[in-house]
């Protein structure tokens, strides 16, 4: 009795923190519409901060507890709504979905960036851990049962602000339609960012109530990992209901302790399902969830994709094979292998092309299937014994097929689900695989057969040899997974440009009219996701290949999230964009990251500012994700378009490439640092277009265009220029107003001074009278 009686208290408090983050995610999505991907990292950043100002300047506890409830957490909700997610509207989900993504990878440097994750930080409960009661037996402390009360506190008042306040009706009505709500003499920013700050503030007070509670380490990436599992319950409630979202978070808290406590002792996986507890329940919620209907037409996004020819693709993919294998020239041998992991991310990146911007289907957990690939090319596809060991080709075959099979297994009961559901669902699948999978490290027997699937924790993964081409060369490796990225590049370009592509854009944008067309989405979503999880699973195998070994640490959901996010920042639409976004995931950043930290060990004198450089390199990608939603197309399609204009200034594209050429062979001859080369040339390559229309405005932007903005806009007239007979001309064409003609006026002799007539005010009014005018 006193064991379940325990169980029972500590799943309710587990509950009851699940319940006050959960509700913050109702909050904010009730209001706003955005699902809040860094609702977990906002309470880990408040719980640094708490730590900072209570242990660490030795502040009070109710002072501390203010500066963070009180101040921090609602500036941090206002400051992400005002400066952020108001922006997103007439956005993509998948949009949405990375610039939330990109503000939790943010915080998550930031707080590296200033609390050291080698450093050990603790927080103690409050009351200290001897001030407790016995109940029933059972010992419970007054940090426990001040969860309780601050969770049942919170659910029923934030059921009367939905349902008995004025207040509550207008949140409700922002998201709902902001432009009546407006006319009705509400501010729907002003609503918005109220429910912003307030759902901020429930983020940190869950992370500081469940940090002692789970053992009192601060760890930046577990404890937003650790608040992301009250997905599940906000899913229970379904984005809308406070009481279910209550009654699921109370459900997962008591499922997992009584699987830690009533779990056979047989089971050496209890811990990890019990980790993985939370993410199959929202897998399981979403599923039994009944579903929005089919939108009836397609919805206008921001979002413009130019599909290029297949003959272009196959040009540009020759492009990239001569440019790798002049760039592998410049490299020494340690950098080889280094961009060859980068363009493996690359080919990994190469299946959200294929998923999200053809489809526009939602994978939030892509290199879970490279994983998958991985565990089954180590037990099944390596040949031969110590430094010869080797893939084979069935293996990596084998590998790619299973990959398929289980992503065709995960898309089929999510096959229902659309947009934020789905990214859900697969993000749940992800965790789990983590959790569950990648940690299983015990040996197991199944038919007399002993096996462990991810032993010792780290799988060693050799090169693969087919006939004479042995991968076990870097510059081999490298050139081979070059013309796998270009080979399948073409291929996905082709298939986008084919029948099928042609039913996957359809089906993107309105799945309803696809339907009524007769298109069976249930085929198109199921093949596209074995597509997609096949090329992934490719990718993933020859990652773990260039790397040489792999842990479950290489294929966590946060590496997963910041491909996703580099790959939207490049342009999910685009093999190129893809190639780049999969490159600056897989090295980009870090080699800056590290070329920092060397230059500030061989400059002591400005190791400071070196080491900032370095820290704002580490932030600096999920800054970019941060301002996709101004340009949610991508860098590439904005580099297209600058190129698209310089179609007719040839001087400035020979002039470029001559520049860049040069610049290649100096680096070549050792005469240019390489850093200065790479450095250079991306310069060159974006402020192409800026050259172009500052040397040949004509030529790049034509006659008309020109003509147009050096004309000042209609507004601005009488403002930027003096009010003139021609600026008046303008405006009513402008506006469409008929052409009248002014006469001029004469002006009178100078010499002859106007005498006006004295005017009779009484006899004025009695010839108005007269006349019937009053």
């Amino acid at each position: 009795m006193d064991t379940f009686v325990t169980f029972t208290i500590l799943g309710l408090v587990l509950g009851s923190v699940y319940a006050i983050a959960a509700s913050g995610l109702v909050l904010t999505y009730n209001t706003s519409g955005i699902f809040n991907f860094a609702h977990g990292a906002q309470a880990m950043l408040g719980a640094f901060l708490y730590w900072q100002l209570r242990v660490g300047w030795n502040l009070p506890t109710p002072l501390a507890l203010l500066i963070v409830l009180g101040v921090f957490g609602p500036l941090m909700g206002l400051a992400l709504y005002f400066l952020i997610m108001r922006g997103l509207r007439d956005t993509a989900e998948v949009t949405k979905i990375v610039v939330t993504v990109s503000i939790m990878l943010g915080m998550l440097f930031l707080s590296q960036w200033f609390w050291h994750p080698e450093e050990p930080r603790t927080l103690t409960m409050f009351f200290g851990d001897n001030s407790k009661v016995s109940f029933f037996g059972a010992t419970v402390r007054y940090h426990e049962i001040l969860c309780l009360v601050a969770a049942v506190a919170i659910a029923v008042g934030l059921r009367l602000l939905f349902t008995r306040t004025r207040m509550g009706a207008t949140m409700r009505g922002v998201v709902d339609d902001p432009d009546l709500l407006r006319l009705s003499g509400h501010n729907p920013e002003r609503i918005a960012g109220f429910s912003w700050a307030l759902s901020s503030m429930l983020a940190v007070l869950a992370g500081i109530l469940v940090t002692p509670i789970s053992g009192g380490t601060l760890e930046a990436n577990l404890l937003t990992l650790l608040v992301i599992d009250a997905f599940a319950a906000a899913m229970f409630g379904r984005l809308r209901s406070i009481p279910r979202t209550f009654v699921g978070a109370v459900v997962l808290g008591l499922a997992g302790t009584y699987l830690l406590g009533y779990a056979p002792t047989t089971w050496t996986w209890t811990s990890n399902l019990r980790v993985s507890l939370p993410m199959i329940a929202l897998f399981v919620v979403l599923i039994v969830l009944p579903q929005d209907r089919l939108r009836g037409a397609a919805v206008r996004t921001r979002e413009r994709y130019h599909v290029p020819s297949v003959r272009k693709a196959v040009a540009w993919g020759a492009a990239l094979i001569v440019i790798v294998y002049l760039i592998r020239l410049l490299m020494v041998e340690s950098a080889i292998s280094t961009l060859t992991i980068g363009i493996t991310f690359a080919i990994v990146a190469l299946s959200l092309t294929v998923l999200t911007g053809y489809a526009g289907e939602m994978n939030l957990a892509p290199l879970s299937f490279g994983a998958v690939a991985t565990i089954v090319v180590y037990h099944f596809g390596i040949s031969g014994s110590g430094l010869a060991q080797r893939l084979t080709v069935l293996g990596v075959v084998l590998g790619v097929l299973v990959a398929a099979l289980v992503g065709g297994l995960v898309a089929l009961p999510a096959l229902r689900l659309r947009g934020l559901y789905l990214a859900l669902a697969t993000m749940a699948f992800g965790v789990f695989l983590s959790n569950m999978v990648l940690r299983d490290t015990t040996e197991h027997e199944l038919f007399g057969v002993k096996f462990s699937i991810f032993t010792g924790g780290s799988l060693v993964i050799p090169p693969l040899k087919v006939g004479p081409l042995d991968l076990d060369n870097e510059t081999t490796f490298l050139m081979t997974a070059t013309v796998l990225f270009a080979v399948l590049g073409v291929a996905v370009v082709a298939l986008r440009n084919s029948g099928y592509g042609r039913r996957l854009a359809a089906m993107k944008d309105s799945p309803a009219a696809s339907a009524m067309l007769g298109q069976n989405l249930v085929k198109l979503k199921l093949s596209v996701f074995m597509i997609s999880a096949a090329i992934a699973g490719l990718g993933g195998i020859l990652m773990s290949s260039a790397m040489g070994a792999v842990s479950g640490d290489s294929f966590t959901i946060i590496i997963s999230l910041s491909l996703l996010m580099l790959t939207v920042v490049a342009g999910i639409g685009y093999v190129s964009g893809a190639f780049f976004g999969g490159v600056m995931a897989g090295v980009g950043f870090a080699i800056i990251m590290v070329s920092f930290n060397n230059l500030a060990k061989a400059q002591p004198e400005l190791e400071g500012l070196y080491l900032l450089l370095g820290n704002i390199a580490a932030v600096s990608p999920a800054l970019i994700g941060i301002g996709v939603g101004h340009n949610p197309s991508g860098s590439v399609h904005q580099v297209v378009e600058g190129y698209r204009t310089l179609r007719n200034a040839k001087p400035v594209l020979f002039g470029g490439a001559a520049f860049v050429a040069v610049l290649y062979v100096l680096a070549l001859t050792g005469m240019l640092d390489n850093w200065w080369f790479a450095s250079l040339t991306i310069a060159t390559v974006f402020l192409l277009p800026v050259i172009g229309q500052m040397v040949m405005p004509a030529a790049v932007l034509g006659e008309e265009e020109l003509a147009r903005r050096r004309t000042t806009p209609p507004e601005l007239v009488g403002i930027d220029e003096p009010y003139t007979e021609e600026g008046r001309i303008r405006l009513d064409n402008e506006l469409g107003l008929p052409a009248v003609t002014v006469p001029p006026v004469r002006a009178l002799p100078a010499a002859s001074p106007v005498v006006q007539p004295a005017v009779n005010v009484t006899e004025t009014v009695k010839e108005l009278t007269v006349n019937g005018v009053s």
